[in-house]
């Protein structure tokens, strides 16, 4: 008996035509698939190949974008090179207004990141966190930086740590906050004593784990008094060290004192001038030990 020998049977029409549309469909998210990754990896090596190093700086409550002029003006009479000053304001929408520039060239620039609803309370401090994020969002990818210092006063070192705590985590692998410095900082808001734990304080700990371990935090008091700069209780200040202490690589409080140790002129105050160029400009990292006294972890 003779086998009958298998006809090859051409799909039918309709299954052409769903094949057809399946292999476009296929070349159609293809295409833009591989462009994007093209992209994102040519922005990954060009932030990994970047030599710049911003230092970041967040004003406290009622304070706007201008508040550290005349810290930068200080800080540029002590250096080489002046530095760039760029300064972002961002509205509640999240919208972004920027003045001034970063000059090309000028590895270590200050940005200022301030907020147009800059009222006090942890309510707001979660909201500007929040601004906060959309601002180094936008910064970080427009500049692409690998690494960065940090700086806030008065709430500015609240809304840094709150940011560390919720929000930093998406970015780490890419870029490193090198050190954070804050500047009469009210980890515990008005309370004097750390029995009285403010809601605000009690979260930070809460999350503290959450802080990136190779982190170098430096905590400035003023003492304009024995117990407070004038505004802020220097046990509201001392109790930052229930939040970083044994959770990031090493804790340094500090208290400077003498002319400008008010809380509001602390920025101006020629001991933190000195130490924001010994601690935190790359080019002054081994510069002279500044007055005031000195607690490390």
């Amino acid at each position: 008996m003779f086998k009958q020998k298998a006809r090859f049977r051409w799909p039918e029409s309709r299954n052409w035509r769903l094949i057809i549309i399946v292999f476009t469909l296929i070349i159609l998210l293809a295409v833009p698939g591989y462009s994007w990754m093209k992209k994102t990896n040519k922005a990954h090596a060009e932030r990994q190949r970047s030599k710049l190093s911003p230092v970041i700086m967040v004003p406290g409550s009622s304070a706007t974008v201008s508040r550290f002029n005349e810290l930068v003006s200080l800080l540029n009479k002590h250096t080489p090179d002046e530095h760039s000053l760029l300064k972002v304001e961002v509205s509640e929408d999240g919208g972004l207004t920027y003045t001034g520039s970063i000059k090309r060239g000028d590895n270590e620039p200050f940005i200022v990141i301030g907020f147009a609803n800059n009222h006090d309370g942890y309510a707001n401090i979660k909201k500007q966190a929040s601004w906060l994020d959309d601002a180094f969002y936008e910064i970080s990818r427009n500049y692409k930086f690998n690494n960065f210092k940090a700086f806030g006063h008065s709430n500015g070192g609240l809304i840094w740590t709150y940011w560390l705590e919720h929000y930093y985590s998406q970015y780490d692998s890419d870029i490193k906050m090198k050190r954070l410095m804050t500047l009469g900082s009210p980890y515990n808001f008005n309370e004097k004593s750390i029995k009285n734990k403010t809601q605000m304080l009690s979260e930070f700990i809460r999350y503290r784990k959450r802080l990136p371990k190779s982190l170098i935090v430096y905590s400035l008091s003023g003492g304009e008094n024995y117990e407070s700069d004038g505004i802020v209780p220097e046990n509201s200040v001392e109790a930052g060290k229930y939040i970083f202490q044994n959770q990031v690589k090493s804790y340094t409080a500090m208290t400077v004192t003498g002319v400008d140790a008010q809380h509001s002129s602390l920025p101006q105050n020629k001991q933190v001038v000195r130490l924001i160029e010994q601690y935190l400009l790359s080019h002054d990292a081994a510069g002279p030990q500044a007055a005031g006294s000195q607690r490390k972890q």
